[in-house]
């Protein structure tokens, strides 16, 4: 179909009409810009609310807790940050440049972690790590030591934190820096070895700082995770600005001071945004001024250094992934019963359906923003676009808070105004149902549906636009009957992504859910939090399979790129 389009279009007068390549339809422009200030909500409202006075309850948070938010947030940024550097820099340039024992296998094991999130890593080693758990257990058999003649660490705590999260989101450190690894010019690090240099001097020479762009955009992404992370932080008795917003509206009703709380967690938020746009800027001025000459040769390991290599690859996955699964797996097995019961079955449907209905709203709305934003490439729809689709940035704590306070307004002024004229409550329209949830999922994953949908859109050429309108379509046609079936695959692998995180998403969904309305990561937590692991461990189970999703994409995508560059990837 595509080729008869472009066929039967040759001969059309709009063919060659510049014009049109940019006119679009100001229907598309007001309805993109429509969008992207509803999606813009939740951060418009956090915004306005740093403004209103919240009386008392802010003087009280600022003198006594707010200290402890501000000190545990920067510690767990300092530490994780140094944590994923350590980890992802160090495994990129050693499955990258050089040859070990099971050095190909570990260039796609390496991004399994990426499937558990954080807070399954706080309660299956809290369990495993506790004075009943088989380690302690193992240590008072083996010494016949006593409760309180040895010294163990505890796990919860901020360093413990720190840990687990290095552990899980490390692989955005580690996938970007391999693909700058991968575009390096093979004939800087050659002349590197010409001259003498080792493989460890070529490293922080040479490699090293023409990676500092992608190294640092990873790092913004996984410490924006890190200040969303709610479930490991709660769990340990870490206070964060996650954790303090989640009190100060459930604890002590005030929205004011949770919205307040929110926007001062904005300021982290922005410097890593900023951090990971100046990233993206440099990384293509880095690799179109350094691009591949010709393949590398690899450094070729042997001896404690080809073994010290396999051992520290080999730990981020063993303690980010195999440990956590392997006690999860074993305690489902010895609790069938009550790890996969009627319960189980309810709340995975329930999770099934919120994901569903929030992967396709996300896939509809970064389709009509990508397409509004191709027809009339403005600077004011640019801009509108890249607000409205930046939640994932935005921890999703803060955007429930964001959605909340004015879907309760509409709420309370329809509520006061029936009463009034009509003589009936219609109690909760928006907040506290399944249409402020999915809406708050919509908002916080917009970005991964829209980030995939644009990149897919930008290969289809402008020609094969106007070869359509040369045939008549409208735009909506073009893109219903040209656009879609190109990009089919994209747009499939949008909607698993998004319904991926959601079902992963643990902040938004413990504020915005319905009353007795609970998923599987609400589930988990719950139970967790009552000590309660093995029951929750089919859930969690089921969580960490569903996240191995994006893991295969990803690793198909690895696989693809090895067929071009040989042994380099």
């Amino acid at each position: 179909m595509i080729k008869n389009l472009l066929e039967r279009s040759k001969n059309s007068r709009l063919w060659h009409s510049s014009s049109n390549r940019t006119a679009g339809s100001p229907a598309w422009n007001i309805i993109t810009l429509g969008i992207a200030l509803l999606v813009s909500i939740p951060i418009c409202t956090i915004i306005a609310n740093l403004f209103v006075s919240s009386g008392d309850i802010w003087q009280h948070l600022a003198s006594t807790v707010l200290p402890d938010y501000i000190r545990n947030s920067l510690w767990l940024m300092f530490g994780v940050g140094t944590g994923i550097f350590i980890i992802g820099v160090g495994t990129a340039w050693l499955v990258t440049m050089c040859t070990f024992p099971g050095s190909k296998q570990f260039r796609w094991l390496l991004i399994l972690p990426m499937a558990v999130p954080a807070y399954l890593l706080a309660y299956t080693y809290t369990d495993f790590l506790s004075f009943e758990g088989p380690v302690q257990m193992f240590i008072r058999s083996t010494t016949g030591w006593g409760y309180g003649e040895y010294w163990f660490p505890n796990i919860r705590s901020l360093w413990g934190a720190i840990l687990l999260m290095s552990l899980v989101f490390f692989p955005y450190v580690y996938l970007l820096t391999r693909a700058a690894f991968l575009e390096q010019s093979a004939s800087l690090l050659e002349a590197s070895r010409s001259l003498g240099a080792s493989s460890l001097e070529s490293f922080f020479k040479i490699a090293l700082p023409l990676a500092r762009p992608s190294i640092a955009a990873g790092m913004a992404l996984a410490l924006m995770e890190t200040l969303n992370d709610f479930g490991t932080v709660d769990y340990f008795g870490v206070q964060t600005f996650t954790t303090g917003i989640y009190r100060t509206w459930f604890g002590l009703g005030e929205r004011v001071a949770a919205a307040q709380l929110s926007g001062f967690l904005l300021l982290f938020i922005l410097f890593l945004i900023l951090l990971e746009r100046w990233s993206r800027s440099q990384m293509n001025t880095t690799q179109n001024s350094t691009g591949r000459y010709k393949r590398l040769t690899l450094y070729k390991l042997h001896g404690w250094k080809a073994w010290g290599s396999t051992l520290f690859c080999s730990f981020p996955i063993v303690f980010g992934f195999l440990i956590p699964v392997g006690i999860l797996f074993e305690m489902m097995l010895s609790n069938l019963d009550t790890a996969i019961d009627a319960r189980f079955i309810e709340f995975g449907l329930n999770t099934i359906l919120v994901a569903s209905i929030a992967g396709v709203t996300a896939l509809l709305v970064a389709l009509i923003l990508a397409y509004g934003t191709r027809l009339r490439p403005t600077l004011l729809t640019k801009t509108a676009t890249k607000i409205g689709s930046m939640g994932y940035a935005i921890p999703g704590s803060v955007i429930a808070v964001g959605i909340l306070i004015p879907f309760g307004w509409v709420d309370n002024t329809v509520d006061s105004w029936m009463r009034e004229y009509a003589g009936f409550s219609t109690g909760l329209i928006l907040s506290g149902t399944i249409v402020a949830l999915i809406f708050a999922y919509v908002v916080r994953f917009l970005a991964v549906a829209f980030n995939t949908v644009e990149a897919s859109l930008g290969k289809i050429t402008q020609n094969m636009d106007e070869a359509a309108r040369g045939m008549g379509f409208t735009f909506g046609k073009i893109l219903r009957k040209v656009h879609v079936p190109m990009m089919s695959g994209s747009l499939f692998a949008a909607i698993m992504l998004v319904v991926v995180d959601v079902i992963k998403e643990l902040p938004a969904t413990l504020i915005v859910r319905p009353f007795n309305f609970d998923t599987l990561a609400v589930q988990v937590y719950r139970l967790a939090s009552d000590e309660r692991l093995a029951e929750s461990s089919g859930a969690a189970l089921a969580i960490v399979l569903v996240g191995l999703i994006p893991v295969i994409i990803l690793s198909r995508s690895i696989a693809k790129t090895r067929k071009t560059d040989g042994d380099t990837t």
